[in-house]
C-alpha cells in the first residue's frame, strides 16, 4: 500500500493568567488538527467556567507549590508528569526553552516544604525532553535497588545527535542518581512517549509506547514494545504489538490510518502503556482502536485478550488508563481537544469506566463528564484547545483523581462505578495540570506553569 504523509498535524474565583505555556509534542501529529499539546489559547482559558468555593478538593488542601530550579542560567523548564516513591517525588519536564530539563527529584520529608535535591537524564541526549518517569524497587541478579525509567523524545528528528527511547537510572540514593542504560527506538519517530515499569518475580519489564513507530518505520518497528530490563545496562526487546493482528483491522491499516468498520477513517497509534499490580496484564491506549488488553504473564508468548470500543459518533482518543476495584474496573481517559468533527458528537474528552472481570469482553459501565466537556465556544478559532479535556487518571480506594489541564484536578467517587459522582476539584490560579499522583498521605500535581503542587489531608 502506498503511504501518504498527512499534514502535521475550577474552584477558584478571579482566575488570572500567567505567561504562555510551552509549545509541545502533538499527540495526533499526523492528523488534520495542527495543534501541539500544552499550548493554550488565553481567551479560551478566560471562558472556562468558574464555580463557587475554594481550591480545596473536599478533604485535601494545598500545602506546597514549588517551581523547578533553573539548571541553566535563564532557562525555566516546565513540568510534565509526576510520580512518587519512598518519600520522594519525581517530575518529568517538558519542551519549554529547548527541553533537556531532565527529571527533578524532590524530598517530601516535609510535604509542606518539598526540596528539589537532584536532577538526572538532562545531559544524556541533546535535543530531547523527558516527560514520563516511573520508579520501582527491583531485585535481580543484575540489579538490586530502586530503578527509574525515563521516556526520551526528540525535539527534532533531523538532529543527527538526537535519538529517542528510554533511559534507565539507579535512584537507590535519590540524591545521587546513576545512569545504567538506554533503549533506542527507530530514529524516524520522536521516541518513547509514555511508558510503565513492572516486575514479574525477579524479572523486570518496561512497557514502551512509541507513537508512529509503525508508520514512520514502514512496519519494521511497532508502536508498542515490551522490553526486558532485568539487566538495566542491556535492555532486550521481547515483543511488539501489531494492530494488523486483529481481524477487524487486518489490511485496513497503513500504520496510522484505520478504515474502521463504522466506515470512518480513524487514527490509530499507541499513546500510553500500563500494567496491573501483578505485572501479568498490559493495557495499551491505542487512540481510536481503544484500550488493548494483553496477557503478558509469559513475555515470550504474549496473548491478546480484548479491547474497549467506541460508538460510531465518538472520537476515540484513548489516552491513558487506571485500574479500580481490585483490577476489575478499567478507567479510560480520552484526550479529545478538537470537539467539533464532522460525523461525531460535539464534546471535549471525558472518562469512561469498564467492567473487565472478563477481559475478553470489556463492558461499559458509565461515562463521566465535567462542567467543561460540552462548554464549546461559538468561535471556531477558540474551539481547538487542551484546556477542557481530561488527561490522566489515578485511583486510591474508591476515589478517582483526574488531571484536567485548565480544569485542575477532579476528585470522583467511584464506589459505584456505574454512577461516578464528582466530590471535589482543585483548580489553582493559572491551572494547567499535566499529571496527578496519589500517595497514602498526599496527592501530587504537576502544574506545567508553576511546578510541583502538594495536597494533603486536612487535620
Amino acid at each position: 500500500m502506498k503511504r501518504k504523509f498527512l499534514v502535521s498535524s475550577l474552584l477558584v474565583t478571579g482566575l488570572t493568567l500567567s505567561s504562555i505555556l510551552p509549545v509541545s509534542y502533538a499527540h495526533d501529529e499526523l492528523g488534520d488538527i495542527n495543534i501541539e499539546k500544552g499550548q493554550r489559547n488565553l481567551d479560551e482559558i478566560r471562558s472556562v467556567p468558574v464555580t463557587e468555593g475554594s481550591k480545596n478538593v473536599k478533604y485535601l488542601h494545598e500545602t506546597a507549590a514549588v517551581p523547578l530550579k533553573e539548571i541553566r542560567d535563564g532557562v525555566q523548564n516546565r513540568t510534565a508528569d509526576v510520580y512518587a516513591h519512598k518519600g520522594f517525588a519525581y517530575t518529568g519536564t517538558h519542551t519549554a526553552n529547548g527541553g533537556n530539563g531532565g527529571v527533578r527529584v524532590f524530598d517530601l520529608k516535609d510535604p509542606s516544604n518539598p526540596k528539589e535535591v537532584a536532577v538526572f537524564a538532562h545531559n544524556d541526549i541533546p535535543g530531547t525532553w523527558q516527560e514520563k518517569v516511573i520508579v520501582k524497587t527491583v531485585n535481580t541478579k543484575d540489579f538490586q535497588g530502586d530503578l527509574a525509567v525515563v521516556s526520551v523524545q526528540q525535539l527534532d528528528v533531523k538532529n543527527p545527535d538526537s535519538k529517542g527511547g528510554f533511559l534507565l537510572y539507579d535512584v537507590t540514593n535519590p540524591y545521587e542518581p546513576k545512569k545504567l542504560g538506554f533503549y533506542e527506538v527507530t530514529k524516524k519517530t520522536k521516541g518513547t512517549h509514555e511508558l510503565y515499569l513492572t516486575t514479574q518475580g525477579n524479572r523486570v519489564l518496561v512497557l514502551a509506547a512509541n507513537p508512529y513507530a509503525d508508520y514512520y518505520s514502514h512496519g519494521l518497528e511497532k508502536d508498542f514494545q515490551l522490553v526486558d530490563v532485568t539487566n538495566p545496562s542491556e535492555p532486550k526487546k521481547l515483543y511488539e504489538f501489531d494492530p494488523r493482528s486483529l481481524p477487524e483491522v487486518s489490511e485496513d491499516f497503513d500504520g496510522y490510518n484505520w478504515n474502521a468498520p463504522d466506515g470512518k477513517k480513524r487514527p490509530v497509534f499507541n499513546h500510553s502503556a500500563y500494567a496491573d499490580e501483578t505485572g501479568k496484564t498490559a493495557f495499551l491506549s491505542f487512540w481510536d482502536l481503544g484500550t488493548i488488553i494483553l496477557d503478558i504473564s509469559d513475555p515470550e508468548n504474549v496473548k491478546y485478550e480484548g479491547r474497549t470500543t467506541f460508538a460510531s459518533n465518538q472520537q476515540g482518543s484513548a489516552h491513558s488508563v487506571a485500574l479500580a476495584k481490585g483490577g476489575t474496573v478499567l478507567v479510560e481517559t480520552r484526550e479529545v481537544y478538537a470537539p467539533i468533527k464532522l460525523g461525531y458528537e460535539k464534546s471535549y474528552g471525558y472518562t469512561r469506566l469498564f467492567d473487565i472481570k472478563d477481559k475478553n469482553d470489556p463492558k461499559l459501565l458509565s461515562e463521566f463528564k465535567t462542567d467543561l466537556t460540552e462548554n464549546i465556544s461559538e468561535d471556531p478559532s477558540k474551539q481547538v484547545t487542551f484546556a477542557k479535556t481530561v488527561h490522566d487518571p489515578k485511583v486510591q480506594g474508591n476515589t478517582l483523581y483526574l488531571s484536567h489541564y485548565a480544569g485542575g484536578i477532579r476528585a470522583v467517587d467511584i464506589s459505584n462505578p456505574s454512577e461516578p459522582v464528582q466530590i471535589g476539584k482543585y483548580v489553582p490560579a493559572d491551572a494547567y495540570i499535566w499529571g496527578v499522583f496519589v500517595d497514602q498521605n498526599y496527592v501530587l500535581a504537576s502544574d506545567m506553569g508553576s511546578g510541583l503542587k502538594v495536597l494533603q489531608k486536612k487535620n
